[in-house]
């Protein structure tokens, strides 16, 4: 059984950085792509971004992209997100999610397994 641990989260003024990790168990992790999104209170739950099983490919939601970057590190089974050039509406509950061989997907349908969340709060 796959479990997902996000760590890293917190509060940040506005302007500033945090990385996300979320570590992988229970299965081969290089065989998963590797997505995070995010839930604003209120709000459904949006795609951040993504990063596939094979050849480490990206995408990224237009709101994050040059700003938040996703990355693997397969030995250590864990991905991250570094989030740059924080803003208050970057406020949310992030999530990192999984699903074996998957191409690059926004979906949430797509993922299979999810981590219980973590916490960004941004301050203006």
């Amino acid at each position: 059984q796959v479990q997902l641990v996000e760590s890293g989260g917190g509060l940040v003024q506005a302007g500033g950085s945090l990385r996300l990790s979320c570590a992988l168990s229970g299965r081969t992790f290089s065989y998963y792509t590797m997505g995070w999104f995010r839930q604003a209170p209120g709000k459904e739950r949006e795609f951040v971004g993504v990063i596939s099983w094979s050849a480490g490919g990206t995408s990224y939601a237009d709101s994050v992209k040059g700003r938040f970057t996703i990355s693997r590190d397969n030995a250590k089974n864990t991905v991250y997100l570094q989030m740059n050039s924080l803003k208050p509406e970057d406020t949310a509950v992030y999530y990192c999610a999984a699903d074996a061989f998957r191409g690059l997907s926004w979906r949430t349908s797509d993922y299979n397994y999810w981590g219980q969340g973590t916490q960004v709060t941004v301050s203006s």
